[in-house]
């Protein structure tokens, strides 16, 4: 009796030994994971930026890639699962599949996230992820959040990112609260208009595209009700959360907001008339569009399709039925996109803003580079210069590849491949026509639209180097 307790007891020591080892082991591979992640953070910031974005696009895929994802039960194809997955990270809208008729419900609501968590932007993820598995950001990690939400001291960063979750909560959530009566009006169930006013609020804050229904929002294309929500809801996410938190907090005082808030508010009500005004001119008498509407219909239309083409996505009207010079003033406003920070894509307005007024100092012959009483800085002008190269040489590749393994036209696909970089999710049906190695081209471009730019951009404003001397100056011809 006594071996056999003494064997009980050894039994029940060498589970526990395992229990503990297990423990143990578990624990030390968290303990790895901190550290990997807090030196990524505080050595490339736009590395650990780039790993998150890319390890959430592989998650969401992972699970849109099960049977129970597809509204018919089976297990979706990978690369369609992939392209719907970076779609929505990455806030595009783009689809080679139907995301009312595809999907199941849990499909969608993979898809609903995924538009919420990517709309968040790549320097917030990584921030929070920073911040969760390391227990702090480190003080290189701070520098880029800090670039990145044009935060005035280090110390306000871990705010600022509290405070980028809750407006963006709070937006949305009021955007459904508009939207949920008047479904419940045209006469869906309460749930039905729920889902819908839920689904839609945050597809359109996050200028996503994404709609739950199988023919989008064409059967409200004369309700205002829906259509003004969507419109304000994308134009307030396109400004981006430095610029939400500077009105917030200055609000009507125009003297008391930053530069870069007055260059983004400035050129997005600019860029929004002068689309408006130039669309309907070239789509005012065409009648397969708005040819035969309304002249308040007409309007109506027109605005909507200025914001849209901004980076939120939704349409009215079939792409492949607009004029030549109406898609190529498209793929202009798509490739300039919405403000820094944000959750609209493309080179972002401040981009194109530094650049004119760049121009413009040179024509006058001035050395620095002036506006409301600031001069920018001469490295702000490279960084730039850098996006806009960036990105016209990612549309140049693309196209190039897309035409070759799509036989299309160029002005399909070059309309696509701006959509996809700016992340904008218009289309002209090009996406569900694509062979799978298309479809990765588009992903491929989606990723790099959604998180080129800004971690570029931000690694480069942030990139110093001490010099201890300097070469002759020498100026080659220009121009």
């Amino acid at each position: 009796m006594t071996r056999g307790r003494g064997g009980a007891c050894g039994a029940l020591a060498t589970t526990t030994n395992r229990a503990t080892r297990s423990v143990a082991d578990r624990l030390s591979f968290i303990v790895a994971i901190r550290d990997f992640v807090d030196r990524v953070a505080n050595s490339s910031p736009a590395r650990l930026a780039l790993i998150v974005f890319a390890l959430v696009i592989l998650a969401f895929t992972l699970v849109l890639g099960l049977p129970m994802s597809a509204a018919d039960g089976k297990a979706t194809a990978f690369h369609d699962a992939l392209f719907t997955a970076a779609s929505a990270v990455c806030v595009t809208g783009l689809t080679t599949v139907s995301t009312a008729l595809h999907w199941s419900f849990f499909g969608q609501l993979v898809i609903l996230i995924g538009i919420f968590v990517g709309g968040l932007g790549i320097l917030t993820l990584a921030s929070l992820m920073s911040l969760m598995v390391s227990k702090r950001l480190g003080v290189r990690g701070k520098l880029i959040a800090q670039e990145a939400m044009n935060a005035g001291r280090l110390g306000e960063v871990g705010t600022l990112l509290r405070i980028v979750i809750t407006t963006s909560v709070a937006v949305e959530l009021i955007l459904a609260l508009v939207l949920a009566p008047r479904f419940l009006i045209l006469g869906e169930t309460l749930p039905q208009a729920i889902w819908h006013a839920a689904f839609y609020s945050i597809s359109a804050f996050n200028n996503a595209g994404f709609t739950p229904h199988s023919d989008g929002v064409v059967p409200y294309e004369s309700d205002l009700w829906v259509l003004i929500p969507l419109m304000v809801g994308g134009f307030i996410g396109s400004l981006g959360f430095p610029v939400m938190m500077v009105l917030l907090t200055a609000r009507h005082h125009v003297r008391r907001w930053t530069l870069h808030a007055k260059l983004t508010v400035q050129v997005s009500l600019m860029l929004l008339a002068a689309g408006a005004i130039l669309w309907g001119a070239f789509e005012w008498t065409n009648p397969a569009t708005i040819g035969g509407m309304s002249v308040g219909d007409k309007i109506t239309h027109s605005i909507f399709a200025s914001v849209m083409t901004r980076s939120l996505g939704f349409n009215l009207v079939n792409m492949d039925s607009m004029h030549s010079s109406t898609m190529l003033l498209t793929d202009a406003l798509m490739f300039v996109g919405g403000g820094s920070a944000s959750t609209a894509g493309g080179i972002k307005v401040t981009t194109l803003a530094v650049m004119f007024l760049a121009i413009v100092a040179e024509g006058r012959g001035d050395n620095d580079v002036k506006v409301y009483g600031r001069t920018i800085p001469q490295g702000t002008m490279r960084v730039a210069i850098s996006v806009i190269v960036m990105g016209a040489t990612f549309v140049m590749v693309a196209t190039g590849l897309l035409l070759a393994i799509s036989g299309q036209s160029l002005d399909r696909v070059l309309f696509e491949t701006i959509s996809a970089f700016a992340t904008v999710g218009l289309s002209t049906g090009l996406s569900g026509e694509l062979p799978p190695s298309g479809v990765y081209v588009l992903a491929a471009m989606m990723f790099f639209g959604r998180v080129g730019s800004i971690t570029l951009a931000a690694a480069l404003a942030l990139r110093q180097r001490r010099q201890l001397y300097h070469y002759p100056e020498e100026r080659p011809i220009i121009g």
